[in-house]
């Protein structure tokens, strides 16, 4: 089974080939902020990432004859975990989504790439609108504003699978807190392999992260869209890409503040120790969610590859549970196993609706 893996993410276009289980070709082509600077949003970028994809596989030397190419789900409306075929709705929906966000390419590049082959499957796995909440999680004091999620639920899954595998236990037998560190930084209860409660990674939930607001005092907040000197798009870009450590220190880069933080820089400090210290707490919360009965807490995520931070997180949890580090993300080979199994009939490929 030859498979193309395309997981388009803010600032890099990543591409994996696997022959069933074996990685043959990896790739991650690297945007920089002049390049996207061109484009109004995201969605305009489709010709681009998708010109690049073509053109990475043929300096690869990769022939383009793939049975299935699989890319990252878009920003769809909440849905059930699994593998989905990609089917006009699920298209349509994706082109028009509300929040057009660079994910929302995987499927749309890999719907056309499929497009010119014959008997060549296109599919998504574990977007990040997967929702499995409890429905006493889906209440807050609005009812005009119902909770819903959107999380890195591809990789949290693989992670959380990863961990049991290693432990020789089913994730389905576990109760896990995991949290992905990145420029957005979801975290989520994982009760006998369902994700029953996590925050919003992206629209104003959980702790503050290297780019994004994380939650936000309301008042103000309606202040400062009221105050006639932000547009409704000015405001909504500050809180998800502006905000956070780029806000406080001009920079999403924790590499660079770490850097700052060995020379003395104070503000620095103070401000990656916050929130490293709201990650914690809301680690703190999550296990209330289990009633305490939490198997392993899991970090993952690009941002775990620092012990300045991971080493305070467990400094801060280790009393609720033990706690694991996988450094990075594995989300192409996570796509492409998710793509293989569904195409071998072990799980089955869903019908979005």
């Amino acid at each position: 089974m030859k498979i193309l893996a395309i997981n388009p993410g803010s600032t890099s276009t990543k591409i994996g080939v696997f022959h069933d289980e074996e990685l043959v070709m990896h790739n991650t082509i690297r945007h920089t902020p002049e390049t996207l600077s061109h484009f109004s949003d995201a969605m305009e970028q489709f010709a681009y990432r998708r010109q690049l994809v073509i053109d990475t596989l043929s300096e690869e030397h990769i022939p383009f004859d793939f049975d299935v190419i699989v890319g990252r789900g878009g920003l769809l409306k909440p849905i059930e975990a699994g593998v989905y075929e990609i089917n006009e709705k699920l298209l349509s929906e994706t082109r028009n989504a509300v929040y057009r966000h660079a994910c929302n390419l995987g499927s749309l590049i890999a719907a056309d790439l499929a497009s010119s082959l014959p008997h060549c499957h296109a599919l998504i796995a574990d977007p990040g609108v997967v929702d499995e909440l409890e429905d006493i999680a889906r209440i807050n004091g609005c009812p005009l504003m119902p909770r819903f999620t959107i999380w890195h639920a591809l990789n949290q899954r693989a992670i959380a699978r990863r961990f049991a595998k290693e432990h020789n236990q089913h994730y389905e037998d576990l109760n896990l807190i995991v949290c992905h560190l990145g420029g957005g930084i979801s975290m989520a209860a994982h009760k006998k392999g369902r994700a029953i409660d996590v925050n919003n990674a992206l629209t104003g939930e959980g702790p503050f992260t290297p780019e994004r607001s994380g939650a936000l005092p309301a008042l103000p907040l309606v202040d400062l869209c009221f105050s006639g000197e932000y547009t409704r798009e000015q405001i909504i870009k500050y809180v998800t890409s502006g905000s956070g450590m780029m806000a406080h220190l001009g920079t999403n880069d924790v590499p660079t503040v770490l850097k700052r933080i060995e020379k003395g820089d104070k503000k620095a400090k103070l401000v990656l120790d916050a929130m490293i210290y709201q990650i914690a707490k809301d680690v703190g919360s999550l296990s209330t969610v289990l009633y305490g009965k939490v198997d392993a807490i899991l970090f993952t995520g690009g941002v775990a590859n620092s012990t300045y931070i991971t080493d305070q997180l467990k400094e801060r949890v280790s009393f609720i549970a033990p706690v694991y580090i996988y450094p990075g993300e594995d989300e192409l080979t996570a796509l492409a196993m998710n793509a293989l199994s569904a195409m071998r009939g072990e799980q089955e490929i869903k019908v979005y609706r």
